[in-house]
């Protein structure tokens, strides 16, 4: 194959994201979670972020950097409002898509109840309780489930405990199981989304 004929195919995105979309200048993935393989913790930038740019060790990033895509560059349904940048927090899909995951930017932990946002995640609670999906948020380890009735504080919620929704007459109930140090993680069980998904 000639120079001219490989510079000419196009680069193919990874399965499942929206066509056209980038990250662009948002970094925010960047910024909340922890990533250990360059020694970051959640809610801290990124020593590597050069901002308004991106990754400054784009080509050479930490595989779980390569893997994670939030779930504004997967749904083409979702505006330039919800990109991370904009909205303030990162989303991304936990237990085979029955979980939507608000990872708020610690400098604006409420963003997420914001127009358009939060009537939308109210409409989402509504529209699939039925099918028990579940959309919890983020302030660094403090969860918030999103309920169509009511928002539920669960406190500290750690990489690997059990969120466990059951109807009881006809209002949801929200279980929350610590997991034990020697317990492996369960089908419910909160993931970290860059190091390691459980999904």
């Amino acid at each position: 194959m000639t120079e001219s004929a490989a510079a000419a195919r196009p680069v193919l995105e990874p399965p499942g994201l929206a066509p056209g979309r980038d990250c662009g200048s948002c970094t925010l993935c960047c910024k909340v979670f922890r990533i250990v393989e360059v020694d970051k913790q959640s809610g801290q930038w990124c020593r590597h972020v050069v901002q308004g740019r991106g990754c400054g060790i784009h080509d050479t990033r930490p595989e779980v950097c390569r893997h994670f895509f939030c779930f504004w560059r997967q749904n083409a349904t979702l505006g330039p409002d919800w990109k991370p940048e904009r909205s303030k927090f990162v989303l991304y899909r936990e237990m085979k898509g029955k979980r939507l995951v608000v990872a708020s930017d610690p400098s604006v932990p409420t963003a997420w109840r914001r127009q358009p946002y939060y009537d939308a995640f109210k409409h989402w609670a509504r529209r699939d309780a039925a099918k028990n999906h579940q959309i919890l948020v983020f302030n660094g380890k403090r969860a918030t489930a999103v309920l169509p009735d009511r928002d539920l504080d669960l406190g500290i919620v750690e990489v690997g405990d059990e969120i466990i929704y059951h109807v009881v007459s006809g209002r949801i109930e929200v279980e929350h199981r610590r997991r034990s140090p020697q317990s492996p993680p369960g089908a419910d069980g909160v993931s970290d989304p860059v190091q390691g998904r459980q999904d």
